[in-house]
């Protein structure tokens, strides 16, 4: 199955580091957060790869090719990596660096893959989420009913500690719980290819008019993933990750 990571967004709430670096390539424990999300589908037997750029994809490009890298590359709508070995499989994965404009919203970049898409079904991501979401059993959810399409739901980390107050007295606090009420939208998408025919033009962002049209056509279920979930919005949260992994609980992993 085909797998479309979003890797082209300015990431200007996490400006610190993204001046510089397109936010995807920021490094958690050494390795750019888009490798830690190549990294999980691989290990569930996920081969092909399509990295949707824009902002500063020179640097993506350098990170892939490498010393092969040249200023003539950026031009170039669709680079095949070659050479990326796997660790979690006995077989090379592939991977395709593609072009998708730097001003291209999250529903356009989807669209422009359209026509490289090759499976009935495709995968779409954010390249700043990461989960360890079961995507055998992800898989398996979507393939058991008949929608275009399936979101993975999560439950959204509280940025702040939990009071419960009864009389002006405190009676539990809870430092940063994770939310026990609602869901978000957590990425992790699977689309049937009519998908791409529900997105306008460059200027469509994926979360409103398509999935506002999924929605209320009754094509969209969410796959609920009650375990780890984070994404890396702002320091706060890339401090977190680092945190995360320097105690060795590399609960995506």
């Amino acid at each position: 199955m085909d797998v479309i990571i979003l890797a082209g967004g300015f990431g200007t709430r996490l400006s610190e580091y993204t001046d510089v670096t397109p936010k995807p390539m920021i490094e958690i424990g050494g390795k750019p957060i888009l490798i830690h999300i190549i990294d999980h589908y691989q290990k569930y037997n996920i081969k092909n790869f399509y990295i949707a750029m824009g902002y500063k994809s020179d640097v993506i490009i350098k990170y892939f090719l490498k010393e092969k890298y040249s200023d003539k590359i950026c031009k170039k709508e669709i680079i095949r990596v070659l050479d990326y070995n796997s660790e979690y499989i006995d077989q090379k994965i592939d991977i395709r660096l593609v072009q998708t404009g730097k001003n291209t919203m999250t529903g356009g970049r989807v669209k422009r893959m359209k026509k490289f898409i090759c499976s009935e079904n495709f995968m779409v991501t954010y390249g700043d989420g990461i989960s360890n979401v079961n995507i055998d059993q992800l898989l398996k959810f979507h393939n058991s009913h008949s929608k275009i399409g399936t979101v993975t739901g999560v439950r959204p980390p509280a940025r702040f500690g939990e009071l419960e107050i009864s009389n002006n007295l405190v009676i539990s606090f809870k430092e940063k719980p994770q939310m026990q009420k609602g869901w978000i939208n957590g990425g992790f998408f699977i689309f049937k290819k009519d998908f791409f025919d529900m997105i306008d033009s460059d200027e469509t962002l994926l979360e409103r008019e398509p999935l506002e049209e999924l929605t209320s056509n009754k094509e969209l279920l969410a796959f609920q993933h009650e375990g780890f979930w984070q994404c890396m919005d702002n320091k706060r949260d890339y401090e977190l990750l680092q945190k995360i992994w320097t105690e060795n609980n590399k609960t995506w992993q």
